[in-house]
């Protein structure tokens, strides 16, 4: 959770102490639900707590809705035009992706007190469609040029991991030097996604190279950070792997937005561009459905379509 999302939460903590509402205490019920049930800290706190406290809970207060059976289809309307249309902290209405998110949070609960016997029907509304975003990926000859520039091994190697698997920056920096693992002979590494779930992803080209890394080091993470601190080298921190990456994009002369993300999105673009199941794509990705990527890779050409096709019928 960012320190700004802190602040916030805390500050709407407080309010809602204060007014003590059927509602906040509903909401509060939810929230440890999804605790006990294992979702991550980052989904619970910076999703759903964010969107519920500091966004809802607030505007739905002066709307004069104090318990979860005030929430109707038209209170549901009127908070989703109040995001579109009224200037949010920032001086403009907040975007119709960060819309869709928030009030997904919110059907999401209210689901949750139906099934929990809180709410007879749960609100219905009009759907926000999302703006359709172009990304603007790295190719693999820019990565080719991040890499070759990386002045260690280490960093070497957190950029070629990135490009070739795909995974997100917290799983990177959560694995083990005994995470890389063989099956029939061939080369994954046990990644630990979203809610601690655990999936095997594939390395063919990287596991040697891994191996070598790793080698005489025990019972740590992978990558550490490189200088020592209190006689010894910690793990490599989220903040230290952006800077490295912006660091290295920088010195590449990469124009574009060079960050850890990037690399996901450069992965599945190419693996989809050259004719990769998209089914094995989300298996790799750790995504449960095609929504994510269905959402995200609609930029991919007809070029690219024709290419794929042309190399499945010759």
């Amino acid at each position: 959770m960012t320190a700004q999302h802190a602040s916030d939460l805390q500050s709407k903590e407080d309010q809602c102490s204060a007014s003590s509402s059927a509602l906040a205490k509903t909401i509060e019920d939810y929230l440890a639900d999804c605790r006990a049930a294992g979702l991550s800290i980052k989904t619970v706190e910076d999703n759903y707590g964010y969107a519920l406290k500091v966004v809802f809970l607030p505007w739905a207060t002066a709307a004069g809705a104090t318990k979860v059976t005030d929430i109707d289809s038209s209170l549901l309307m009127r908070w989703q035009s109040s995001l579109l249309n009224d200037p949010g902290k920032r001086g403009k209405p907040v975007s119709r992706y960060t819309t869709q998110g928030w009030v997904k949070s919110l059907k999401t609960f209210l689901r949750w007190a139906k099934n929990h016997g809180e709410l007879e029907r749960v609100a219905e509304g009009r759907g926000v469609r999302p703006p359709r975003i172009v990304l603007d990926v790295l190719s693999r000859e820019e990565i080719e040029r991040l890499e070759a520039i990386a002045q260690t091994e280490r960093d070497r190697l957190i950029v070629r991991i990135l490009a070739d698997t795909g995974i997100r920056a917290s799983e990177l920096l959560g694995l083990r030097v005994g995470d890389l693992t063989e099956r029939d002979r061939q080369a994954f590494l046990l990644v630990r996604g979203k809610g601690n779930k655990q999936r095997l992803v594939p390395v063919p080209r990287l596991g040697p190279r891994i191996e070598r890394f790793v080698r005489g080091r025990d019972g740590e993470r992978l990558f550490v950070a490189l200088r020592r601190r209190q006689g010894e080298k910690k793990p490599l921190t989220l903040s230290g792997l952006q800077k490295l990456i912006r660091s290295l994009g920088r010195e590449a002369g990469i124009k574009k937005k060079v960050h850890p993300h990037g690399f996901r999105h450069a992965f599945a673009t190419y693996a989809l561009s050259r004719g990769m199941n998209p089914i094995q794509l989300a298996d790799i990705l750790g995504h449960t459905s095609l929504v994510m990527i269905q959402r995200n890779y609609s930029h991919l050409s007809s070029r690219d379509a024709h290419d794929a096709a042309a190399r499945i019928f010759g």
